[in-house]
């Protein structure tokens, strides 16, 4: 004999923590809601997930849907379910972040009327955001700067080629403290993933520095274990 089984209904959604680097400044990927509850605030880049559609699936068009980004590599880093999270109703969401270099990005456009508009906005003066997105904030932040610590994710926002001064801009902007110049730069070329180039920086005003390139194929042969890239 069949048994029938109940019938669950489940409300879903995904908020994305998109980090990246321009001008010496950490950013942060934000749009402005068009929609109840909390139309006009900012938010991070979240919708519902459809009954038909994986969370992977969601994660990949909710960002396009109010970004216009496509083809980003995100990871989920934690879910949030509280009750009261939501003035709705239940609603547990799936947080997913990325790293990205904001140099060469297409312009930011969402392509549905749930956003204004999308834009980035620096990390260090974010006003009180929509629903708990406050708090996945931090949460995303919090973990992007334990990485730092011992996997080379620093790369993921620094263009191709690059300064050590716009790399210990970078850590110093996430992990927000100062190093030490002569003992940074010294730790990092000693570890021998950075590959310096014959070039230099152009069209400053200031003298040109040297430019680098992270040798990713370099660091997975000599690192097999994690390290301790700043401490």
């Amino acid at each position: 004999m069949e048994v029938k089984l109940p019938t669950f209904d489940s409300v879903f959604s995904i908020d994305c923590v998109i980090f990246g680097f321009e001008a010496g400044e950490l950013k942060i990927l934000l749009i402005e809601r068009n929609e109840e509850p909390f139309k006009d605030w900012l938010a991070l880049p979240g919708y519902i997930v459809e009954q038909d559609e994986s969370i992977d699936d969601a994660a990949e068009r909710i960002l396009y849907e109010l970004t216009g980004l496509r083809d980003l590599h995100m990871q989920q880093f934690h879910t949030f379910g509280e009750v009261k999270r939501h003035p709705q109703g239940r609603v547990i969401t799936v947080a997913y972040y990325a790293l990205i270099r904001i140099n060469g990005q297409k312009e930011l456009k969402p392509v549905t009327q749930y956003a204004k508009s999308a834009f980035w906005h620096p990390v260090n003066d974010l006003p009180k955001l929509a629903f708990d997105h406050s708090e996945i904030f931090n949460t995303g932040f919090n973990k992007i700067r334990r990485r730092l610590n011992y996997q080379p994710i620093a790369f993921e926002l620094l263009p191709e080629k690059f300064t050590l001064t716009q790399l210990q801009s970078l850590y110093e902007a996430v992990l927000n403290k100062k190093l030490d110049k002569r003992n940074f730069r010294k730790k990092m070329l000693s570890y021998g993933f950075l590959k310096e180039l014959d070039e230099k920086q152009k069209g400053v005003s200031y003298r040109a520095a040297k430019l680098y390139k992270f040798d990713r194929r370099k660091y997975a042969k000599i690192f097999q274990n994690e390290l301790n890239l700043v401490q």
